[in-house]
């Protein structure tokens, strides 16, 4: 194992400091661990950077095939740490919490895995189709793969909103696309294709048929193991007293939860589920009274002839 020469690393310093304002009993166990995993190897890495870089000539041509391990756990200095930890942490915190530990641990590990594999594949289309070796011999390592990867899934579940890209306003999805370009505007040596694999990879998980086989293939290894499936799917709503989630729902969860919706909610906006409830605690508290509700809430006319139809049109 190698060791990093000692010296004052800025980007690491404020990582951790990011990591402790957060608290690390504020961060769930699979995202804490893979920050502690790649800021062990930045400290303490297994092989140099060109002996754990990914590329067509190293790994494929000459059978390298533990630079696939290697390479996403391992970056080139203390910054390119710092940016990519941090962006896992916030990813890490939402994406953990909606998917579960255990089944965001096995997105990490395929992520990891697959976005090697299709950087392998780009960079070999791009020297075959250009006819120019040099792509062959193009190395890259970072987490940022998996990143990219993981902002596809955080868009496709939170699809609304949007984020600033260079002082511009872009769509939540199409925000990992506007960052790959922006990215390689202010820094053009990072690796393009390295990156495009990781969306690419996103979307094969969120419109492709990697979920589907990633649910097979752990439904196959918790049969063979004893265990029900649904122990591989977890809930958001916090701890369990064996530091795992409860289940939130089965592997479709979110498909069958947008079908279900509208007659969960009576096709009200949140705002309006939100007035709704109170003028129903209103009702509650003047119903058989002649007394004005507590709290200080006094009803105008108007709106106590809208909570009248909305409790006439509440019975039928």
């Amino acid at each position: 194992m190698q060791r990093r020469p000692r010296g004052l690393n800025a980007g690491l310093m404020l990582l951790l400091s990011q990591i402790f304002h957060v608290g690390i009993n504020n961060i769930p166990p699979v995202t804490l661990a893979t920050l502690a995993v790649n800021i062990w190897f930045f400290l303490s890495p297994l092989k140099p950077l060109y002996s754990s870089c990914l590329s067509v000539e190293k790994c494929y041509l000459e059978k390298d095939w533990q630079r696939l391990l290697l390479s996403p756990f391992h970056h080139a200095d203390d910054w390119h740490l710092y940016f990519n930890m941090v962006s896992m942490l916030w990813k890490g915190i939402h994406l953990e919490r909606r998917l579960g530990s255990r089944w965001f641990a096995y997105v990490i590990t395929t992520f990891s895995l697959l976005t090697g594999v299709v950087y392998l594949f780009l960079e070999f289309a791009l020297a075959e189709c250009m006819g120019e070796p040099s792509f062959k011999r193009s190395c890259a390592v970072g987490f940022s793969g998996v990143l990219f990867a993981l902002k596809v899934l955080n868009n496709h579940y939170c699809p609304g909103g949007f984020v600033t890209v260079l002082g511009f306003p872009v769509p939540n999805k199409f925000a990992c696309w506007a960052e790959l370009v922006a990215i390689h505007l202010i820094s053009p040596g990072t690796s393009f294709a390295g990156h495009l694999a990781g969306i690419l990879v996103g979307l094969m998980y969120t419109h492709g048929p990697l979920k589907k086989i990633m649910e097979t293939c752990a439904g196959i290894f918790s049969s063979n193991n004893g265990y029900t499936g649904q122990q591989y799917y977890f809930n958001n709503s916090g701890y369990s007293g064996s530091q795992d989630y409860y289940p939130y729902a089965r592997p479709r969860y979110q498909e069958d939860a947008s079908r279900n919706y509208d007659a969960y909610t009576g096709g009200l906006s949140e705002e309006e589920q939100l007035e709704r409830a109170l003028r129903d605690s209103l009702w509650d508290r003047g119903n058989g009274r002649s007394t004005p509700p507590s709290y200080g809430f006094q009803l105008t006319p108007e709106e106590e002839m809208r909570r009248m139809r909305l409790h006439r049109f509440d019975r039928q």
